[in-house]
């Protein structure tokens, strides 16, 4: 019987027949069509679910058939054998069958792709090391921007939770020109009524401003943060309260606005559990007992996300609540409001800045009616500007925003040294298959389903990767927040949607660039030789694209190090500034007296009461009474010294009033002269101390000791005798020049709100901070309460940028490194691997084995030698961009950039020596008969 002569007396399988019918139909009318179009595709499905018992119904079908010929050619005479032969011929490609029944099943590219991947999941758990190694390199690049993502998107990108229409709403920013520079200024209630009167082109104005504010009385008040809003406030978002309402503009209009408040959904199920009766219920804030009207929806945060309000109450009775007179409608009383304005629709955000400056403008005209020396507009220049509506984004954003850009650049470049490490590991893995890869492209396996295999096997690394980036993020992420956002409410990553579609597309991305490498390789293979090659013939010259991916690893190492070296020299500078006064020794104790009113006899014997009581705190070695804290806000007088015309041409001049012991406390040299003493009470001849750098201003060359100061607005104050010269500290910021200061005991002139106490720790703050408070509280009067932070958290905040810098590059730079070092070290092994008969016949001519080991560390170092030579260029090409973020350091600092190099080659050596040593333990004779 011939090839093609069918067996007369049988049908084809069933699933031919089922295909033909099916397949064959044809119908005239619409709905028919689409009715059979559904039924197919549920048909489809309905396969996929019972995928396996098709195939295996399928397979019994197959072998009935063949069976059946097979025992009907035997009973017409034929053998076995050749009716065994006889009835496969008469079946045909059984294979092609089988996927011709599974493209009727379901879709044929989805089945290929379900094929792949089940292929790559089996050959990955047969190799788990790899599969590991692979996994977790990818994770800590992942994982890293995932954790910085969910920073920068808070800080740059995500609008305010409830907000409507995000992109039309802005924060107004005021500009004035002040000695010939511009600066920012603002927060005054009667300016921000005329900008919300005077413009046009806004549907929603409102005035807002965040305060920490003393909640609650007794025992059970908190510093929380509280939303000081108007009534239009709550328009701008769609997020209507749990239970009763907001506050109304009449109750948020001076002269006598109603102190009401809507509390969080947070505080209402804290501090009132969740009781449905707390409307009507009082709430003391600060020095006002508030009315609840009302519980704000939970995730309704304003306009601060990381720095949830516990309460929101209107700026009218705050403003009220301050005692300043005059305060709706004078023009010198700031609290730091600011102004949120939504666009009418087809206006632009020029015009809208445009329309600000008018009523700017316009608002100035009318504070200076009447004055004779108030300076004309062409003079003062003022401006706003409708910026975004997050903080972070201002027209001139913060050394934080800065720092934080920056470093989601670092975390890119620790994404690609990973990505390139696993290509590395990829192309290894693909040139070791390179037989096997020929003989599937031998066998008929189109280049294409190949390319689409190796591609699919990066992404499922990449996906695992992602997978563990998401437990690494979720630590990262909370050590991030700790340093940007302290104080922020923790989130969760897992139940974030934005960032778990950031990690998808940063694992796709990561999936196709790994990939990538694997793909070219393959697609260079050449059927003969690979065919013909042994396991090692001919792998050495495919070496290239492996080492240039090893030399961007060590490239984008070397910048990453520059990076992190500019950055731990900055922070050692500033931690090398001198302050002028121990800050790790002290405690800063403030005073709120809420609504408790004392005269200044009471105000003094409280201070002095709280300053015996503090001495009594086991633990304290020093306390004394103060009115400023270095920064955190400094007070200035004008002063009259004899024999000059003028002093503010000699800069502000900064004091503090204090008592006895101040410098003991806060660990500040007395030069010369003495300091302040218990002697120098009120009524006693009134003295000052000064600083080094005011002395010298105003006495150049001469002794200031016993010198004239008047501390006022006039020159007819009783004169104040130096007698001592203080070193000088830093009041605003470590990178200014340090201010002129000077010290003298007032204790009478406190008002009851200012000032508090400085404390000196021995053995360190932390630990007395909460012993301290529960102390001084008991001598404070009615709903009068104390804080107690340490000196140095305050001076800390200052310092942030700088050391979040340091820490995030150190770290970055070290996995970077580790990361390179890994690389090379595969690079290196790889290649010895496959020099074995070169380095045997080295050897057996000679060669001594210190000479082989030389010859592999050298290979090593010149990878790392090229590196530092590009990583360098590069950062030295770039430093100009990161110098604004460095404190007194130069970014081509070149002991940095040496410094980096000889780590560098110090890695290289460290990570060629092992591949080094087994090449020279070689046996000749093994290596020259190895295939």
């Amino acid at each position: 019987m011939g090839l093609d002569s069918p067996a007369p007396k049988h049908d084809v399988p069933n699933v031919y027949r089922w295909k033909r019918d099916v397949g064959g139909q044809t119908c005239s009318a619409n709905h028919r069509n689409l009715t059979i179009r559904s039924m197919r595709f549920l048909r489809r499905l309905a396969y996929w679910r019972r995928l396996s018992s098709h195939h295996a119904d399928l397979a019994d079908e197959l072998a009935l058939h063949r069976e059946m010929i097979e025992r009907d050619l035997i009973q017409s005479g034929m053998s076995p054998r050749d009716a065994r032969d006889q009835a496969r011929r008469t079946m045909g490609n059984e294979t092609l069958m089988r996927e011709d029944a599974r493209a009727v099943w379901f879709w044929p590219s989805l089945d290929a792709l379900r094929q792949d991947a089940a292929y790559t999941l089996r050959d990955l758990r047969r190799n788990p090391i790899f599969t590991l190694g692979v996994t977790l390199t990818l994770a800590l690049g992942i994982g890293a921007n995932a954790a910085m993502f969910s920073l920068i998107d808070r800080l740059l990108f995500r609008p305010p939770a409830l907000i409507v229409d995000p992109a039309t709403v802005h924060r107004v920013y005021l500009y004035r020109s002040v000695r010939g520079q511009e600066r920012q200024t603002g927060g005054i209630y009667a300016r921000y009524i005329d900008l919300a009167k005077w413009s046009t082109v806004f549907s929603q104005t409102a005035g807002v401003v965040r305060r920490t504010l003393a909640v609650g009385v007794g025992n059970d008040t908190q510093l929380r943060n509280v939303a000081v809003v108007s009534a239009s406030f709550f328009g701008f978002f769609d997020a209507p309260p749990v239970i009763g309402r907001y506050f109304t503009p009449s109750e948020d209009a001076p002269p006598t606005p109603a102190p009401v408040a809507v509390i969080s959904r947070g505080l209402w199920d804290t501090q009132f559990g969740s009781r449905p009766d707390v409307v009507g219920s009082q709430l003391q804030i600060d020095a006002v007992a508030y009315t609840i009207i009302g519980v704000a929806p939970d995730g309704f945060v304003g306009l601060w996300p990381y720095q949830p309000p516990a309460a929101f109450v209107p700026v009218a009775t705050y403003a009220a609540s301050r005692r300043v007179a005059d305060w709706a409608t004078s023009y010198s009383t700031a609290f730091g409001l600011e102004m949120l304005v939504r666009r009418k629709p087809n206006v632009t955000v020029a015009a809208a800045s445009a329309d600000l400056t008018n009523a700017l403008r316009r608002s100035y005209q009318v504070q200076n009616e009447g004055r004779s020396d108030a300076p004309p507009l062409d003079v003062l220049k003022p401006r706003a500007v409708a910026a975004s509506v997050l903080a972070e984004r201002g027209p001139q954003p913060s050394s934080v925003t800065r720092a934080a850009t920056w470093l989601s650049g670092v975390t890119v470049i620790v994404l690609l040294i990973a990505c390139a490490n696993v290509a590395n590991l990829l192309l290894a893995r693909t040139i070791r298959r390179r037989r096997e890869i020929a003989v599937r492209i031998a066998l008929g396996v189109r280049r294409a389903r190949l390319f689409g295999q190796l591609l699919i096997e990066g992404m499922v690394l990449a996906l695992l990767g992602g997978g563990a980036g998401l437990v690494i993020a979720l630590w990262g992420a909370g050590v991030l927040r700790a340093m940007f956002l302290p104080g922020a409410a923790r989130t969760s990553l897992m139940t974030d949607p934005r960032t778990l579609l950031f990690v998808g597309a940063v694992a796709l991305a990561v999936g196709v660039l790994t990939g990538f490498a694997p793909m070219v390789q393959a697609g260079r293979t050449n059927l003969t030789a690979d065919l013909k090659s042994g396991a090692r013939e001919g792998m050495y010259q495919r070496k290239r694209l492996r080492s240039a991916l090893v030399l961007l690893q060590c490239t984008l190492s070397v910048m990453l190090l520059v990076g992190a070296g500019l950055f731990v020299r900055s922070l050692r500078n500033v931690r090398d500034v001198r302050l002028g006064f121990d800050a790790d020794s002290v405690l800063a104790v403030e005073l709120n007296m809420r609504d408790v009113r004392l005269d200044s006899a009471a105000t003094v014997a409280l201070r002095l009461r709280l300053l015996e009581s503090a001495k009594d705190v086991p633990g304290v070695t020093y306390s004394t009474l103060r009115e400023s804290v270095p920064f955190d806000g400094m007070s200035s007088w004008p002063i009259f010294v004899a024999g000059l015309d003028s002093t503010s041409r000699l800069g502000q001049f900064h004091f503090n009033s204090v008592s006895a012991d101040y410098f003991k406390t806060m660990g500040t040299p007395i030069v010369r002269g003495r300091a302040i003493e218990q002697t120098d009470v009120h009524g006693a001849p009134p003295v000052v101390v000064v600083g080094e750098s005011m002395a010298a201003r105003l006495w150049p060359g001469q002794d200031p000791i016993g010198r004239c100061i008047k501390v006022g607005l006039t020159d007819s104050v009783p004169c104040r005798t130096v007698v001592g010269i203080a070193k000088d500290i830093l009041t605003m910021s470590i990178d200014a020049e340090s201010n002129p200061y000077f010290y003298y005991m007032s204790a009478a002139q406190w008002r009851p709100d200012d000032g508090g106490l400085f404390v000196r720790a021995r053995g360190g703050t932390a630990r007395l901070v909460e012993p301290l408070r529960t102390r001084l509280q008991r001598d404070m009067p009615g709903t009068s309460f104390v804080t107690v932070e340490p000196l140095g958290d305050i001076v800390d905040v200052t310092l942030r940028s700088w050391i979040v810098g340091a820490t995030v590059f150190t770290v970055f730079g070290a996995l970077a490194l580790a990361l390179a070092a890994i690389g090379l070290y595969s690079v290196i092994a790889y290649n010895v691997t496959h020099r074995n008969q070169e380095l045997g016949v080295r050897l057996a001519l000679g060669a001594s084995r210190k000479g082989i080991v030389r010859l592999v560390v050298l290979e090593g170092v010149r990878f790392a030698l090229a590196g530092i030579v590009i990583g360098g260029i590069l950062a030295w090409s770039t430093g100009r961009w990161i110098g604004p973020l460095l404190f007194r350091e130069s970014p081509r600092d070149v002991a940095v950039f040496a410094l980096v190099g000889v780590v560098l080659v110090a890695v290289a050596i460290v990570a060629s020596c092992i591949p080094a040593l087994r090449a020279a333990r070689l046996d000749p004779k093994t290596a020259l008969v190895a295939d």
